[in-house]
């Protein structure tokens, strides 16, 4: 018997994050238009790559707005799961952007390394540069903090694609300063394909996290040592546990248990004891949905449908899929709770 998925209260207010993409637009917008300027009166190049990335910055971030509205939509007949995962499509289209206004960053800074030219106006473009990166490094920190809070990808890639644009700045406004200070007008160049070598770094780390989430990868380790230990403390000698699985999808988590149950156990008193362990899962985790599998405890058959990949939940040196008293399966026995 399997019980109907629950979740909690709490986990079915979800927050709209919508703002934070909103605001992510508009610090864009400010920070194009202020590092375009700068790059108009200077000519450099260090300051055109600046203004590239934040044009990117811009499509990213609405992007992220389409990402996050689709996500909040609820589940249909069609979507039965809702549509959470969208949020990891707008991590992996940032990751993919971030790569092309790094080639077009490092291909303009060869061209300008071949055929230098003299910078003019430095002072007040790097005045400007530096009030474009406060507006970027107090955003970026907003949207960090928010993508952390809410378990959002989609805010904590935009969150880093803005911190990465920080940094950019600040090489950036470094490089410029030495070429004001030497005259050597090709360091410029040099600053400017460094900084098209750090975005791709940032690019290929936001891919790599967009592409495990679409794949389903377990929860956190923290989140697991939660769900273990409360499974470790319902386990006595009539009732045990196997078979844990578990994933994420955007701002929503997931597992799944087999709950093993005495064999004279009512279906009433099953379901009852479910309703107790989904509650107390969801009290600790509160965007957690549970799946649990109800399983006679002496049915050779309880034991064979255990997945080949689950979390180990019985804590000790055994092997999960070979339990100390002999059953197939990775099994939580009494006599290694804790």
């Amino acid at each position: 018997m399997t019980s109907p998925a629950s979740t909690s209260p709490v986990a079915d207010k979800r927050v709209d994050l919508r703002i934070f993409a909103w605001l992510s637009i508009v610090a864009a917008v400010i920070t194009i238009t202020l590092k375009t300027g700068a790059w108009v009166m200077t000519d450099s190049v260090g300051l055109l790559s600046d203004a590239a990335e934040s044009t990117v910055n811009l499509v990213a971030a609405v992007v992220a707005l389409i990402a996050l509205t689709v996500a909040a939509r609820p589940a249909t007949e069609r979507f039965l799961y809702g549509r959470a995962k969208a949020e990891y499509f707008s991590a992996a289209v940032e990751g993919l952007m971030i790569f092309v206004a790094a080639a077009v960053i490092m291909v303009t800074a060869v061209e300008r390394f071949i055929n230098p030219r003299p910078l003019e106006n430095l002072g007040i473009g790097l005045v400007i540069v530096v009030i474009a990166s406060l507006i970027n490094g107090g955003v970026s920190l907003v949207l960090l903090r928010a993508g952390k809070q809410h378990n959002s990808i989609t805010l904590r890639a935009d969150g880093k694609h803005l911190m990465t644009d920080v940094v950019t700045s600040a090489g950036i406004l470094v490089g410029v300063g030495l070429v004001a200070l030497t005259g050597w007008e090709r360091l410029d160049a040099l600053v400017a394909f460094a900084v098209g070598v750090n975005i791709i770094v940032t690019g290929i780390g936001l891919l790599g996290e967009a592409i495990s989430g679409l794949l389903d990868k377990a929860l956190p380790e923290a989140d697991h040592e939660i769900i273990t230990e409360i499974l470790r403390r319902r386990t006595d000698g009539t009732i045990t546990f196997h078979g844990l699985q578990t994933r994420e999808a955007g701002q929503q988590k997931y597992m799944n248990v087999h709950v093993l149950v005495p064999d004279e156990w009512t279906v009433k008193r099953g379901h009852d004891y479910i309703e107790g362990l989904e509650d107390e899962l969801c009290r600790c985790l509160p965007d957690l949905t549970v799946l649990t599998h109800l399983e006679p405890i002496s049915d050779p058959a309880s034991y064979a449908d255990i997945p080949e990949q689950h979390v180990p939940i019985h804590g000790d040196d055994h092997d999960s899929t070979r339990p100390p008293s002999g059953e197939p399966g990775g099994l939580l026995h009494p006599d290694t709770a804790t």
